[in-house]
């Protein structure tokens, strides 16, 4: 598990072809890495992944084809939201996230709002509902706060902080991003959705 609480931007460097998938190599910027052992969990833009070899500031981690065809920014070099999976003495400064993207959403709009930045997000059609006004919302591994829906349509707010530490300062219109909606809706979803089994 994750609180959406980004703890550095990192890097892919290396993008290895696997037979089904990729293998990358991540340099983790100021992210430390001397608490952390083969086979921990690290959250990479909003995607659990698995560390299968850690060296110094870097990280190797197999990511499935499955993985592949539900997230982006996952295939190709370039800058990479960080945060290591929570311990149970943790605060949540975010929302609990499981590291499972949902889906890719689109960026339609992203401009300033006094201080802050204005994101408005396409989401899959099958995502939307899941997703509510004031409700919690994971975009490329960052909590988000809900401030409007509009049909698949949602905006966020980004303050200057959250724009600071993450990647979200260098997206922009048309750009693809991860989702994972609140988990609390999933399995709300799955309660009124399927009857009681017969015993």
């Amino acid at each position: 598990m994750f609180a959406g609480i980004v703890q550095a931007v990192g890097r892919i460097e290396r993008v290895e072809a696997l037979e089904k998938g990729v293998r990358l190599t991540i340099e983790t910027g100021s992210l430390g890495l001397a608490d952390t052992a083969i086979g921990d969990s690290i959250a990479v833009n909003g995607a659990c992944l698995t560390a299968t070899s850690v060296s110094g500031r870097r990280f190797t981690a197999d990511v499935s084809r499955e993985t592949l065809d539900c997230t982006t920014g996952l295939a190709a070099p370039g800058a990479v939201n960080l945060e290591k999976s929570l311990r149970l003495n943790d605060t949540i400064g975010g929302h609990l996230v499981t590291g499972h993207v949902d889906g890719v959403g689109e960026v339609t709009a992203f401009d300033q709002a006094g201080e802050s930045m204005r994101l408005v997000v396409r989401a899959p059609k099958e995502l939307a509902r899941f997703i509510a006004r004031k409700g919690s919302i994971t975009i490329d591994g960052v909590s988000l706060t809900v401030n409007r829906m509009d049909g698949a349509e949602f905006e966020v707010n980004l303050i200057p902080h959250t724009l600071e530490v993450t990647t979200l300062t260098r997206i922009a219109v048309g750009a693809e991003v991860n989702l994972e909606v609140d988990l609390l809706a999933r399995y709300v979803e799955r309660l009124l959705s399927s009857p009681a089994p017969n015993s």
